[in-house]
């Protein structure tokens, strides 16, 4: 069973998340650490449940949840995933750092695609990969069907939708996207958006006005 845990980082108040299993492996969704404090937090927290971190998951690559992925990967020694699609947008990120105030040194490098469909196994449970491009081109969700939850990244949050005027961002597809490949998860499928507070599929079907 996937355990959850949620970190908010930077100025954008960004939800990092751990998935995992007591001293068994994790996966780092989003890493949007902007600080070497924001970092250790979240190392503290790896190393107090003896996790082995697997590979850092992005679900998108807009500057907020990309800050941390090359501290961590340096940490860790480990690969960083993201879909295709979304790589022109970590061309962009030192420029975006800079007009929010935010310091990045370098483009952090993605190792490996994702495509929709894939599968990521974490200790035997298995996280499938949707595409939901809208908010951005390569726009992902992580979904555990066994575990009763979605990681939506910035497709879907509590009682609205991800913005579409930034890059690669379009109302139109955003909104197919969550209602051809969210909206058709069962009801009871808890959702972490990559902002704010979780809700759930069959909550957003009912409440939230954009659907």
């Amino acid at each position: 069973m996937i355990a959850i845990k949620q970190f908010v980082f930077n100025p954008f108040q960004e939800n990092t998340y751990v998935l995992y299993q007591p001293q068994a492996e994790a996966i780092v969704v989003d890493p949007g650490c902007s600080n070497e404090s924001e970092v250790q937090e979240l190392i503290g927290f790896i190393k107090s449940q003896k996790l082995t971190v697997k590979c850092l998951v992005n679900t998108h690559c807009h500057i907020d949840h990309i800050l941390g992925i090359a501290a961590l990967k340096q940490h860790f020694g480990v690969k960083a995933y993201a879909h295709i699609d979304d790589l022109p947008l970590l061309q962009l990120a030192p420029a975006h750092a800079l007009m929010f105030g935010l310091y990045l040194e370098s483009v952090p490098t993605i190792d490996e695609t994702l495509n929709h469909d894939d599968v990521i196994d974490l200790n035997g449970s298995k996280l499938r990969v949707i595409h939901t491009p809208g908010h951005s081109k390569g726009g992902i969700c992580l979904y555990a069907e066994h575990e009763k939850f979605v990681i939506t990244g910035d497709t879907l949050f509590n009682l609205t939708v991800g913005r579409t005027d930034l890059p690669g961002g379009s109302y139109e597809t955003l909104i197919a996207s969550i209602k051809e490949k969210l909206m058709v998860l069962p009801d009871d499928t808890a959702v972490y958006p990559g902002h704010g507070n979780s809700t759930s599929i069959g909550s957003e079907k009912k409440l939230n006005p954009f659907l």
